[in-house]
């Protein structure tokens, strides 16, 4: 067990991570604005993205890039820069790193070296689309981007499909209508509400059934990064709510039962697809691809 004392001692390094908006730069907040302007160095997804943001408030601090290709590489170089005194801010294109964003694996490997990681508060795409979609916040379930594939996409809504909370989803302009038709399929004809250009002048909530949005989407030229926000399931029964491997994904599924039933991979499969009620090809197809 270790415990962070995290301003007990400002001689030591640290690891900030900064959110930085979502497209209004009016929601960066002082706080991150001072960090970014007295840190050593800031590493960030993009640099040529954040270097906008940093001239529109003349902040002059280096850049060095941290994203999905460098983050290995990088690392090791900024968690020695922090044990030498350094602090650096992490910061992505847009929000909080980490969320649907490069930022975990050094926020880790910060932590493992015993390095203090101090996490700002700011924007952040999902909570503003479900505050603002009317579906119920007390219970939510953040996801991110759905898989590409068609197969893998209705997989993992399959496995969503019983879960009482709200969802919410990442998705692309290019991709809105083929996951919204996902959605009715698997899900049926839920309430849903596609959130896109949040904080910007084009913000647009559209809010209704499955049914209604396909239709919606249909007739759109679709721009900007899109937020979903689902209704979760209200008709679930008792019986479908103590479903024991309603959180794992299909692959843990059937490691489940090669490592804790020790059985075969084949008699695994074909246990997952009776559990799931999914033909047992779907299930082997998705296990071996992945």
């Amino acid at each position: 067990m270790k415990v962070q004392k995290s301003f007990n001692d400002e001689t030591t390094g640290v690891l900030y991570v900064v959110p930085t908006p979502i497209g209004n730069l009016e929601d960066i907040t002082y706080r991150a604005l001072h960090t970014l302007k007295n840190v050593s160095i800031i590493a960030a997804e993009d640099t040529r993205n954040t270097k906008k943001l940093l001239n529109h408030f003349e902040i002059t601090v280096p850049l060095i890039s941290y994203h999905e290709h460098s983050k290995r590489t990088r690392e090791e170089q900024l968690v020695e820069r922090i044990k030498t005194g350094e602090s650096i801010a992490l910061v992505s294109d847009a929000g909080m790193p980490a969320i649907s964003d490069p930022g975990y694996e050094l926020v880790k490997a910060a932590l493992e070296d015993d390095l203090k990681v101090v996490v700002l508060p700011g924007a952040n795409a999902a909570l503003c689309a479900l505050v603002g979609s009317g579906l119920p916040a007390s219970e939510f379930y953040f996801y991110g981007f759905l898989p590409r594939k068609k197969k893998d996409k209705e997989s993992e809504l399959e496995r969503l499909k019983s879960f009482q909370a709200t969802l919410l989803f990442y998705e692309s302009p290019y991709r809105v209508k083929d996951t919204l038709t996902a959605i009715h399929k698997v899900f049926g004809n839920r309430q849903v509400v596609a959130a896109r250009e949040l904080t910007k002048r084009f913000e647009e909530y559209a809010r209704g059934t499955t049914e209604e949005l396909i239709t919606w989407a249909d007739k759109q030229e679709l721009k900007g990064e899109f937020c979903l926000v689902v209704e979760g399931n209200e008709s679930q029964t008792e019986q479908e709510s103590t479903i024991w491997w309603s959180h794992l994904s299909i692959n843990d599924h059937v490691d489940y039962y090669v490592t804790e039933k020790q059985i075969s991979t084949k008699e695994a499969i074909k246990q997952v697809a009776t559990d799931r009620k999914m033909p047992k090809r779907q299930v082997y197809q998705t296990y071996h691809v992945e």
